[in-house]
C-alpha cells in the first residue's frame, strides 16, 4: 500500500518552512519540528512548532472524523 504525502508549510516574516512527510510519520515530523525550533540559525521558534503541532492535530482529528464517517455508512450498508 501505498502511503500518503502531506505537508505543512508555515509563512514566516517572507519566509516559508514547508514540512512534508509521509501519513503514519507523524511522530518523525514531530521531532523535526522540534529540531528546527532548537535550531537558532532559524527564525523557526517554538511557536512556530506549536502552531504546526496544532495544525497537525486538526488534520489527524479530521482524518479519523472521515474514517469514522466511512465506517459507519459501510456498517449501515451491511446491516440493510
Amino acid at each position: 500500500m501505498k502511503k500518503t504525502k502531506r505537508q505543512l508549510v508555515l509563512n514566516k516574516a517572507g519566509e516559508k518552512f514547508i514540512f512534508r512527510y509521509d501519513c503514519g510519520n507523524e511522530d518523525e515530523l514531530l521531532d523535526a519540528l522540534i529540531e528546527k525550533a532548537k535550531n537558532e540559525r532559524t527564525d523557526f521558534d517554538w511557536f512556530d512548532a506549536a502552531v504546526l503541532s496544532f495544525k497537525l492535530t486538526q488534520s489527524l482529528i479530521g482524518q479519523a472524523d472521515e474514517l469514522l464517517e466511512e465506517r459507519k455508512t459501510v456498517l449501515q450498508e451491511d446491516s440493510h
